[in-house]
């Protein structure tokens, strides 16, 4: 038995293997913790676990028997189970019997349930059958006695309405032949009944007769011939009015135009073109004549016509309408006769009398597109965006605190612009041409009043003088712009446009560069004698305090054209039509106002230039060869620093309103000094080791200086832009590094020139020969050297610029003399 009890096992075994999901619902079912009922049992592992030690295996038998107890428990537990199932299969057999003969019952009650429902069905639909035939009968009689309503009270509205016309009834007229067409309407599918068709044809033959009827009686009583006019209105012709707006609108817009056309016949007498007060300068009296009509209509016939009519404002527009047509037609006829005066103040009136009319009507009336609407501008910065509707002689004001004020609302468009004014286009070539002479008066002008006034004065406080003729020329711009956009905005402005470019290159040409003060060569033959002899007030020759002043103003003045100049094309673009604002370009106006700003910072920085040229001069000229000691700073350094702090806190003060143009003239400055000082460096040759510690001390004396030179005088200290130190670092770092390599011993030649490349990173043989020259080189050292140097040069270009950029920041090599370190103490010891 025991020896079957393995091969039994494995059997077992074999058949116990389920699949993973039924083995999972199996744990979901009966959880379990018991070792043995896990799908991963391993026997092994579990013998181990019940014997970890030898000591253990004592309790064998114990564990054996226990194991052969469970065993026998579920060998009863499934034998009672297989017991208990022997019946299931014949129980199962009698419930699906049983199920099969509910199922037909279930449906036979169904069926019985369907069969009544059809026949609920059908005796539902015999029931409403004839509910519908009573709601049918309902509804048809409905529309009967309402249609037969409907041809009652048309019948009866026909008959009274034809006899309240020829009663001349308008007031009930008004009220029923309204109603009789809204009735009417009802009729619309029933027109092939000829009874119907014959009052729809009565209807209109009132109709008709309504119409021919009421303009008679405004023929009447107002005739086409004569300007005599009735007492007052008539009430009969007020409820007329009533029934014309029910009528054909034809009839509407005939009563309309006959008593228009009847209320200005006297005006085309009194203003025709042989009379006197027909030409413009008495334009004023037609204006005045429709004010007074249009009182006299508000008192006579206000109350005659309908409010929606808006009849005043019809008269206002066909009054314009005519003296538009009329205008024209004397200015073609009388061309000659116009001039500049005559026609602005025609304009003036006639804009003004275009305004009154935009305050009084809406303009609902103007349906043939004359108001013209231009589209509404972003909104902008400009400063030219000022309120335009008052007087001519406001004056335009360029301030930085002008943009953080709030600006005006605009006013709204006005619909009657040009209704008019439009007459006067075709003749502003009189008004062109008369700018055009004006403004080149105005130039004449303010070049005399430069010449007999001469320079502005100093004026620090405020930041630098500008040119007040500046802005009185764009005054008189915004002047013309405004005039000229009220008359048109159409070629005209272009016109206009066109000669204002001319004048702005003419201001710029002629009052601001022709006005810059002409530079002067300096004296040349200074030397360092006369440096030491040279007194602390006494200058070379530059520009005066004056001459400075007035640079600094031109600049400043032209910095605010071009500021004003780029506004004013803005504001050019926003008045002329949109189609033209392409051909508005003041770009070439800028660039000219560029221009001069770039002379006038060119002018300051040739002059502080030269007037530290006589320094440098007598820097290169001196004996640096025989110096014996480090002194203080040479007297070279001291003329630079001495003109330096006389011409840049003048330039600055008076550039204080434009900071971003001194910064331009610190750079320029910086770019045009310091390679003009290494240049001269260069000419200082032979240099012993002395000469060549002062001269260090030197450079790093005017690094200073130029670093701080921005601030330099002020009571405020500023830190300098960022761009402009790091040209000077840039530059006088190469300067100390050319005379650190000079002051480096030259033995061993391989140790020189690398030092050479390592701290200038200059690969032209030309500054590494003014190198040797300037330590006195023999020329027979120099040729070896020189051949050393193209030797030790780096191949690759980028290796080169790579040491450069590491050369400026690189610090004292170890092959430096003890002198060069010694050196260095000594200038932080004394700065």
């Amino acid at each position: 038995m025991e020896e079957d009890e393995p091969e039994l096992a494995a059997g077992l075994e074999a058949a116990l293997e389920l699949a993973p999901a039924v083995q999972a619902a199996i744990e979901q079912v009966f959880p379990s913790q018991d070792p043995l009922d896990r799908a991963d049992f391993n026997a092994v592992e579990y013998i181990n676990t019940l014997f970890p030690t030898e000591q253990s295996l004592a309790n064998i038998d114990e564990v054996v028997n226990k194991i052969r107890l469970k065993i026998r428990r579920l060998d009863d537990n499934i034998r009672t189970v297989v017991r208990g199932q022997t019946n299931v299969g014949q129980d199962g057999r009698q419930a699906l019997e049983e199920a099969q003969k509910a199922i037909q019952q279930l449906f036979g009650k169904i069926k019985d349930i369907k069969d009544k429902a059809e026949k609920s069905e059908q005796m539902v639909k015999e029931i409403t059958r004839d509910i519908k035939q009573l709601d049918h009968a309902k509804r048809h009689l409905t529309t009967s006695i309402t249609t037969l309503n409907h041809l009652h009270m048309l019948a009866g509205g026909v008959d009274s309405l034809e006899a309240m016309t020829r009663r001349r009834q308008y007031g009930e007229v008004a009220n029923l032949l309204q109603g009789v067409v809204n009735v009417l309407e009802h009729f619309n599918k029933y027109m092939g009944i000829p009874q119907i068709r014959q009052l729809s044809e009565r209807v209109k033959a009132a109709q008709n007769e309504l119409g021919q009827q009421i303009l008679a009686d405004f023929e009447e009583a107002f005739p086409s011939q004569g300007t005599k006019r009735p007492g007052g209105p008539s009430n009969v012709l007020r409820d007329a009015c009533l029934v014309a707006n029910v009528l054909d609108p034809r009839i509407k817009q005939e009563i309309i135009k006959k008593f228009i056309k009847q209320h200005l016949s006297e005006y085309l007498v009194l203003f025709q073109e042989n009379q006197d007060v027909a030409w413009l300068d008495k334009i004023d009296r037609r204006y005045a004549w429709i004010k007074r009509q249009l009182v006299d209509y508000e008192e006579k016939y206000g109350r005659m016509f309908p409010q929606e009519w808006c009849m005043t404002e019809r008269i206002a527009v066909e009054f314009c309408h005519v003296t538009r047509t009329e205008l024209s037609k004397i200015m073609r006829t009388r061309a000659k006769e116009i001039e500049v005066k005559l026609l602005l103040f025609a304009i003036q009136r006639t804009t003004n009398f275009e305004g009154l009319l935009a305050k009084r009507f809406s303009g609902c009336t103007l349906a043939d597109g004359t108001a013209k609407k231009p589209e509404v501008p972003p909104p902008s910065t400009n400063p030219f965006l000022e309120d335009e509707t008052g007087t001519e002689t406001d004056e335009i004001v360029i301030e930085k605190s002008d943009t953080d004020k709030p600006k005006k609302p605009k006013a709204p468009d006005n619909p009657f612009h040009g209704i008019v004014s439009k007459c006067f286009e075709p003749h502003l070539y009189v008004y062109i041409e008369s700018q055009d002479k004006n403004l080149s008066e105005l130039i004449d002008r303010f070049v005399a009043d430069f010449k007999a006034q001469g320079p502005p004065k100093p004026n620090v406080d405020e930041g630098g003088a500008v040119l007040p003729s500046c802005a009185d020329l764009f005054v008189y711009y915004k002047k013309c712009m405004v005039q000229c956009s009220q008359l048109s905005t159409g070629e005209p402005m272009i016109a206009l446009t066109t000669i204002f470019q001319k004048y702005l290159r003419e201001y710029a040409w002629k009052i601001l560069s022709g006005n810059l003060p002409k530079t002067t060569s300096s004296s040349g033959g200074l030397t360092i004698t006369s440096l030491l002899k040279e007194k602390e007030g006494s200058e070379v020759a530059k520009f005066t305090l004056e001459e400075l002043c007035l640079i600094c103003s031109i600049l400043s003045t032209a910095e605010y054209c071009l500021a004003t100049t780029q506004q004013l094309e803005e504001k050019l673009k926003e008045k002329v039509d949109a189609s033209l604002v392409e051909r508005i370009n003041l770009t070439g106006e800028m660039d000219t106002f560029s221009i001069v700003i770039s002379n006038s910072i060119q002018l300051l920085v040739q002059d502080l230039d030269a007037a530290c040229d006589p320094a440098l001069t007598a820097m290169s000229k001196m004996q640096w060869q025989n110096v014996e000691h480090v002194g203080d700073q040479s007297p070279y350094v001291t003329s630079v620093i001495l003109h330096i702090k006389q011409n840049v806190p003048i330039i600055r003060d008076n550039l204080a309103s434009t900071r971003k143009y001194f910064t331009q003239f610190c750079i320029k400055f910086a770019n045009s000094f310091i390679p003009k000082f290494i240049n001269h460096l260069f000419k200082c040759k032979p240099i012993s080791m002395v000469g060549a510690e002062q001269l260090l001390l030197d450079t790093h004396s005017l690094k200073m200086v130029l670093l701080d030179l921005p601030s330099i005088g002020s009571q405020v200290v500023r830190k300098a832009p960022a761009s402009y130190t790091k040209i000077v670092v840039k530059g006088m770092t190469r300067a100390e590094m050319i005379l650190k390599v000079v002051m480096a011993p030259h033995e061993p030649p391989v140790v020189f020139v690398d030092n050479y490349i390592k701290l200038l990173a200059d690969c032209s043989t030309d500054t590494f020969q003014k190198i040797l020259d300037m330590k006195g080189l023999k020329r027979s050292e120099q040729s070896s050297m020189l051949d050393l140097f193209r030797q030790r040069l780096p191949a690759p270009p980028s290796g080169a610029e790579n040491a450069g950029s590491l050369s400026l920041s690189a610090p004292t090599p170890e092959q430096e003399s003890s002198r060069i370190r010694k050196l260095e103490k000594l200038i932080k010891k004394r700065l």
